[in-house]
């Protein structure tokens, strides 16, 4: 992939383009100042940000919140973070649009409260009652092929599966159930949840994945902002490597010059 091909691969979600292939939280950063110049280093194709929780931590604090967002200038993708029940992240998700304007909406409902596990039965159900209500839905899900398929068949025009449980940084725990997806699914993929390392990220961008969205691994690294870039570099790093197409692994050494002993100029 050439120079200019490599600045004209945009992630494409519902029609919309955007430059960048990661995606950014915006909770438990130590302050706000850091928070901003994270998504300054990282430049996010959108930020997430839960309106259940920060409509509950209080006025000056939401209004404050609410701000440091308009001041980002980044796409703002709303989430139903916290909801257990169909109804719950419907009513949530039509606040969200009234509050931040935008039919975008990351769809999670979870089914425990221990692994946050999303409800796998109750998923496709809401997110069919929002797209039918005119939502871009993202919807956080297991790595389940089956599930994946289902949210798909409903209307999804992207999945968010997770690679380990929220916050645990584990790396991807399931690479085969992963790749599966890949190689089975055809539409938009990004891995949410469970990443804590750049190699992390550039991993599953290497085996095709669209775009990951990050937010315990940056906020709590020990420097956040620079943990940003480093993401930053893998996610692009990791995506440049799919499209040059790797190399095949082989089960015995090959030797890169064609003839062992013999100088170059005596090949023939």
């Amino acid at each position: 992939m050439n120079t200019q091909a490599i600045s004209q691969d945009l992630l494409t979600l519902y029609g919309e383009t955007f430059n960048s292939r990661l995606m950014l939280g915006t909770s438990r950063y130590p302050s706000p100042s850091v928070l901003l110049k994270a998504i300054e280093q990282a430049s996010p194709s959108m930020l997430t940000a839960s309106l259940r929780r920060q409509t509950g931590s209080g006025g000056e604090t939401s209004q404050s919140f609410w701000n440091l967002l308009h001041q980002a200038k980044v796409p703002v993708l709303p989430n139903t973070a916290g909801c257990h029940s169909v109804q719950e992240a419907i009513t949530t998700a039509e606040m969200a649009r009234e509050v931040f304007k935008t039919d975008w909406i990351k769809l999670e409902l979870i089914g425990d409260d221990y692994t946050l596990q999303p409800d796998t039965l109750n998923l496709p159900e809401a997110a069919s009652r929002l797209i039918q209500a005119g939502f871009k839905v993202l919807p956080y899900t297991t790595d389940d092929l089956v599930l994946c398929q289902r949210l798909i068949d409903v209307g999804c025009q992207a999945v968010m599966p997770w690679a380990a449980p929220i916050g645990t940084g584990k790396g991807p725990i399931n690479p085969y159930a992963l790749r599966t997806l890949r190689e089975r699914l055809g539409v938009p993929m990004i891995v949410d949840a469970g990443l804590g390392l750049p190699s992390h990220a550039c991993q599953v961008m290497e085996w095709g994945f669209d775009a990951v969205l990050l937010n315990t691994a940056v906020a709590l690294a020990q420097d956040p902002v620079r943990m940003a870039c480093a993401f930053a570099d893998a996610v692009k790093a990791g995506r440049a490597a799919f499209c040059s197409g790797a190399m095949q692994a082989q089960d015995s050494a090959q030797p890169s010059t064609p003839v062992l002993g013999t100088p170059f100029w005596h090949q023939t």
